[in-house]
């Protein structure tokens, strides 16, 4: 079956112009506010950027082409992820200060284009990123975690961004530690940061917006942060497709082998799924 890498070119009027300098992101109501006004998220899911300064450097290269093409959004995570293991925090809870400087200049990056970026905190799930802290950790080294990454944004004057405190609620998911708990922690130090919710259970009311695997909660915005084509794809994306060629690892990791590729209807369908959620929710990330 022949594939293809996908491209995303989006209607320009789906996205809010804006000019370059202080980029902030706000929440008011069930809407997603940019410099105060209302606008809808389209964005890529780029969680793996902080392997190296190449692949951040890689990525902000990109931003302006990304710009042009309609996308106002990024989201890039200190933890993570299946790919890279990327140890954004050491065994203290503290950032580690090279991921922290690449966040930081493609966070300056984005604001310069009028962009937005989702900062990631905790992605468990099978990723090596979590080796050295799954078993060390408690309920509080979490939430110093989630506490210490708004900290970081807050006294670099970071507001073009909102954290996404526990991806899929995977560590909640391992561990029982409560993600109303890392949100309220996030809260205590900045309110003004906004913290997502992303996880199947009942969401906690602190929560700012909800993403991804949130439900829908009447009065708060929601979007999906991580879209694929939808289930009934022919193809099965998440399924023997997108892990055909998946290796091993001294049995106890493994990668996925064709993230990004699509055949023409899944590609088909992810416009379509796109088109939609952008039209019904706040937006919409790739």
């Amino acid at each position: 079956m022949r594939t293809i890498i996908v491209s995303v070119v989006i209607a320009i009027t789906w996205a809010e112009t804006v000019e370059a300098g202080k980029t902030r992101f706000g929440v008011r109501g069930d809407q997603v506010l940019l410099n105060g006004e209302p606008f809808k998220i389209i964005g890529l899911r780029c969680s793996n950027a902080l392997i190296s300064d190449q692949t951040a450097r890689q990525l902000i290269d990109q931003l302006p082409v990304y710009r042009a093409s309609g996308i106002n959004a990024v989201s890039v995570f200190f933890m993570g992820s299946r790919f890279g293991d990327v140890k954004g925090y050491r065994p203290d809870a503290t950032l580690d200060p090279a991921c922290a400087a690449r966040m930081g200049r493609i966070i300056d990056a984005a604001d310069e284009q009028g962009m937005i970026v989702v900062v990631g905190c905790l992605y468990w799930s099978t990723s090596r990123a979590k080796e050295v802290l799954a078993g060390r950790w408690k309920q509080e080294d979490a939430n110093r975690a989630v506490a210490n990454t708004v900290r970081w944004l807050s006294q670099h004057d970071y507001r073009n961004v909102f954290v996404d405190v526990d991806n899929e609620g995977m560590a909640h998911d391992a561990t029982g530690w409560s993600i109303a708990e890392m949100i309220e922690a996030g809260h205590a130090v900045d309110p003004s940061i906004m913290l997502a919710y992303n996880d199947g259970d009942a969401p906690p009311e602190s929560a700012d917006l909800h993403v991804h695997h949130s439900p829908k909660v009447p009065g708060k915005p929601w979007l999906d942060t991580e879209a694929t084509p939808g289930r009934s794809t022919p193809g099965g994306y998440w399924g023997s497709y997108s892990k055909r060629t998946h290796q091993r690892t001294k049995g106890a990791y493994y990668n996925y082998s064709r993230i990004g590729r699509y055949t023409e209807k899944m590609k088909a369908e992810q416009m379509r799924r796109t088109a939609d959620e952008v039209e019904r929710y706040n937006g919409h990330m790739l």
